[in-house]
């Protein structure tokens, strides 16, 4: 019993080593805009992203790309992550470890940067419990984010 449970444990950290967390590129926007069209999201336009679209992380597996999000730097020591977007095509077992791998990496990169607080919205169930599993506290009242357009 216990060598099974060694077997399937080393399957699954193969796995997720052939994961890799990267910088969005350019041509990640693309990719990222038919995901929220998929998923029936709002495409947001460069401009409303960090870094004009390039502020943030992909993770991908084998050249397959998994999730990404994006990360607003603060003038304080406060980052946001937001707007994580998984492929809706990618239906495998890791799929919440790419999404682990993707909140790590921007801690990770906050921490090393001097950012204090990582600040997220939420509503999927799925990323609302990957938060709670880091560590992140959730706030049990629900709020409303609220948007204008100013031109």
């Amino acid at each position: 019993m216990i060598i099974i449970k060694l077997y399937t444990l080393i399957k699954k950290l193969i796995k997720i080593l052939q994961m890799k967390a990267r910088s969005l590129v350019e041509e990640d926007y693309k990719t990222v805009c038919e995901w929220w069209k998929s998923w029936n999201w709002p495409v947001l336009p460069k401009s409303a992203l960090p870094d004009n679209g390039k502020g943030g992380f992909m993770v991908e597996k084998n050249g397959e790309l998994i999730v990404c999000g994006f990360l607003y730097l603060t003038n304080s020591k406060w980052a946001l992550l937001e707007w994580i977007v998984s492929n809706p095509k990618y239906r495998q077992a890791d799929r919440k470890d790419a999404i682990e791998l993707l909140v790590k990496n921007a801690e990770i990169v906050c921490k090393k940067i001097g950012v204090e607080f990582v600040f997220s919205i939420a509503r999927h169930e799925g990323l609302i419990q990957t938060h709670k599993k880091l560590g992140w506290h959730v706030e049990e009242k629900p709020s409303y984010e609220m948007t204008k357009k100013i031109n």
